[in-house]
């Protein structure tokens, strides 16, 4: 079982997302960044740039992989060939562990390229914690299952996020990839309080933080990823992190991207956090 042995795996520090506007000041600098994440799909291929770029960030840094296109509440039935592949850039990475997103984005015959949200009932509780309990089990490394920003809510819906969230990391035995700006966003957009969905997940399973900007359009908020994180994210970040086991953080920066050093100094912000509240003893 996965959750006996979370404790043993790795605690990374701060990373960052590998993005290809950042790939020649990476290779000119070698920056000391603790370690790197991937979106496997973008490695996922036979060869060129991408893979030389991988061999070469591979021997000098840490690599998470961490996927989009899995969509494992979709109604179709899994993609063995994707797994197959998904499954052989992590032996080539050594990932410690592997995450994609608690949502759907396939129906048979459609690929909406999207992490739309899922209803939130035992039904699908069921439905999802079996297809990522066979995931993990094929997979053979520990896998984490991310929550989503919102914008729309099921009729159907029989409970809160945070529950159906909960319920099927444990159903599944499986861990989570807690982003705190997406924790932000939903709350705005549904009018919940952030400390409300933190306090009632397993902290124990979270392995990794995401960090990223959102844009406020006033009435709703945009998780955008092209802007610094913002004071209400990082109180967020301040109140979640020292209820984990020192989980791995990691900012993610998608959009009308800064120099690399930039970037690199918006995530350095976490270690800031991080040692004020070991200082405080948090």
């Amino acid at each position: 079982m996965v959750y006996f042995f979370t404790m043993n795996l790795p605690q990374l520090g701060i990373g960052l997302g590998l993005r290809i506007p950042h790939y020649e000041e990476i290779l000119a600098t070698e920056p000391k960044v603790d370690w790197f994440e991937i979106i496997s799909e973008n490695f996922m291929v036979e060869g060129g740039r991408p893979l030389a770029m991988l061999d070469w960030i591979l021997e000098r840094y840490p690599v998470v992989q961490h996927g989009v296109n899995l969509a494992i509440g979709s109604p179709d039935p899994l993609d063995w060939d994707y797994l197959k592949r998904l499954k052989a850039l992590a032996r080539k990475t050594k990932t410690p562990w592997l995450s994609d997103h608690l949502c759907w984005g396939r129906v048979p015959g459609a690929h909406y390229h999207d992490l739309l949200p899922l209803p939130y009932t035992r039904e699908v509780i069921d439905y999802v914690s079996e297809r990522a309990r066979i995931v993990q089990d094929y997979l053979e490394i520990p896998f984490a299952l991310e929550n989503l920003s919102s914008y729309v809510a099921y009729c159907a819906d029989a409970m809160p996020e945070w529950e159906f969230y909960r319920e099927v990391v444990e159903k599944a035995d499986c861990l989570m990839m807690l982003d705190v700006n997406n924790i932000y966003v939903s709350a705005r957009n549904h009018g919940f309080s952030p400390a409300d969905y933190y306090k009632e997940i397993p902290m124990s399973r979270v392995v990794q933080i995401h960090l990223a900007g959102h844009t406020d359009h006033g009435s709703y908020v945009l998780d955008t990823h092209n802007d610094y994180v913002k004071d209400e994210v990082w109180e967020i970040y301040s109140q979640v992190w020292p209820l984990t086991r020192k989980a791995s953080t990691l900012l993610e920066w998608d959009d009308d991207y800064l120099s690399f050093e930039e970037t690199w100094a918006e995530a350095k912000k976490a270690k800031a956090f991080q040692q004020e509240l070991i200082d405080a003893g948090a």
